[in-house]
């Protein structure tokens, strides 16, 4: 269904970056951030959800435990979903 979003400037400039360093196009990009912002639960997997829960406004935090998190916890979660990001949209694209 083709639809018209009126976007800032900078956030298209940006969000078209993006998409062409992940070699998608830009409409597999906001679909797949609209996925993201309306199931967060679908990124979980088995071995995740020990560890992160979606919070009372739709976003991924990790759970409350016994463990500090530090600095190196958030980088290397942020690569793991920056991969499963892109293997999805080549998937998705691959599909098409």
């Amino acid at each position: 269904m083709k639809t018209t979003i009126d976007l800032p400037d900078d956030l298209l400039v940006e969000a078209k970056a993006v998409a062409a360093r992940r070699r998608i196009t830009l409409k597999d990009m906001v679909a797949h951030a609209l996925r993201r912002e309306i199931f967060p639960a679908n990124e979980l997997n088995t071995a995740d959800s020990k560890r992160y829960e979606v919070g009372p406004f739709g976003i991924l935090r990790l759970k409350k435990g016994n463990r500090t998190v530090t600095e190196q916890d958030i980088r290397d979660f942020e690569k793991i979903a920056d991969e499963a990001e892109f293997t999805k949209a080549i998937e998705l694209r691959d599909k098409a």
